[in-house]
């Protein structure tokens, strides 16, 4: 009896080179049209040869029945999976995950944005200015320069001006 090994210099035991050379071919051809995929075909060929590595008390002879066995015994395994997987699918679907928000989030959204425009248009033009530029990044220098006021009173207006959102956004009037 003859034992598998990687390399080919010992001449009593079989090459597992010389049996993939040999096997290869012929096993991917099988697989190939058995599953009709050239990809699932090598992925089987390569899990079946993996397989082979693991059994070094096959002979040359016995490993060719043996390979081709395990192949089509792995072709069925990936169909049965197939058909289990996709009757699972069938009885309880999975929500597709997509980019778009549903439909009750953007509703949300969207009153929420009509409620903060309410809130900003009861706000006096000024007030509605700074809050805006500074939600914008604007620092305190730029806000002063363009509401005409001093750098220093800005941080005492951004907190009356926020003050007086959070009234208008709660109650929907300006105390």
């Amino acid at each position: 009896m003859r034992a598998f090994t990687l390399s080919e210099s010992d001449s009593r035991t079989g090459s597992f080179s010389s049996v993939y050379r040999t096997l290869h071919p012929s096993l991917l051809r099988y697989l190939e049209r058995l599953t009709g995929e050239k990809d699932a075909a090598e992925d089987v060929a390569q899990e079946a040869f993996m397989r082979l590595l693991q059994r070094p008390e096959l002979t040359d002879e016995a490993a060719r029945l043996w390979l081709f066995t395990v192949a089509t015994n792995l072709v069925r395994d990936r169909g049965r999976a197939a058909t289990r997987q996709s009757r699972l699918l069938k009885t309880s679907p999975v929500p597709i995950p997509t980019s778009e928000p549903l439909p009750d989030a953007v509703a949300e959204r969207a009153d929420e944005v009509a409620r903060v425009r309410r809130a900003l248009d009861l706000l006096s033009e000024r007030d509605r200015q700074i809050l805006l530029m500074r939600q914008e990044g604007f620092r305190y220098g730029e806000i002063a320069q363009s509401v005409d006021v001093s750098a220093s009173s800005v941080g005492t207006l951004i907190a009356r001006a926020l003050k007086r959102f959070a009234s208008a956004y709660r109650t929907g009037e300006v105390s």
